[in-house]
């Protein structure tokens, strides 16, 4: 199994003093020719927002945006007149489509906010934009690899213009998990949030991550109690 395995170390890094960024791929000032994207998968940023800071209105277009809070609350405002806060065990998406602007806030004033923010190209551009948020059973990912996100429009998972399926898992130590990608063509980004878990012949640690670019069964051994992203895109 051919395997890009990313540390944890290697991630570009910004401090803006409000903001903590790490990002997996090239991003505003952060630029490795070698790590633009992961097939459609653009972005994957690990932002930590500095109580009642955040990143003011901007806009975007024709992206799928997908937002995951892993510590503290963020607070969500756009040009559609949606108007929320999102919480660890949500999970918010935006297709930007024709162009929508929003603003992210961290409305504490005492906690930060620890968010995952992940970038997908379109299967479809110039669409209608969209917002959607949906908070899912944190009993569901125990020893479980749950779906949140695919390009089916169903009451189980939040849909975004792209074949592309997003899922979180926590196995607990000792176990082991099996993912295998849904789509012929795609390739999977395994993100360790924290835990310690091996795949193949790499052990991974928190923020570490594997690239595995072509479609297949991958196995997951857990060393110690993990929490772990999948971002299956298409590698073209």
């Amino acid at each position: 199994m051919k395997t890009i395995y990313h540390s944890a170390s290697s991630r570009g890094y910004a401090d803006h003093g409000w903001l903590q960024a790490r990002h997996s791929f090239s991003f505003a000032d952060y630029y490795n020719p070698e790590r633009i994207h992961f097939g459609k998968l653009r972005v994957l940023n690990d932002d930590i927002v500095a109580p009642g800071r955040g990143f003011g209105t901007h806009p975007h277009d024709n992206m799928e945006i997908i937002t995951i809070p892993l510590r503290g609350s963020l607070e969500h405002r756009d040009n559609m007149g949606n108007g929320s806060v999102i919480s660890p065990g949500e999970v918010q998406v935006m297709s930007a489509g024709t162009g929508i602007t929003h603003s992210e806030y961290n409305p504490s004033d005492t906690t930060e906010v620890n968010l995952l923010q992940i970038w997908i190209y379109p299967e479809k551009t110039n669409v209608e934009p969209r917002y959607d948020q949906r908070r899912f059973d944190p009993a569901a990912l125990t020893d479980n690899i749950r779906v949140i996100v695919n390009n089916r429009e169903d009451a189980n998972s939040l849909f975004i213009h792209q074949k592309a399926v997003i899922s979180l898992g926590k196995p607990s130590k000792g176990t082991e998990l099996e993912y295998k990608t849904e789509y012929p063509g795609n390739g999977v980004y395994i993100f360790l949030i924290d835990g310690r878990i091996a795949i193949g012949q790499e052990s991974l640690s928190e923020r570490d991550a594997i690239g595995v670019p072509e479609p297949g069964t991958i196995n997951i051994r857990t060393m110690e109690d993990a929490h772990v992203l999948f971002i299956e895109v298409p590698m073209n």
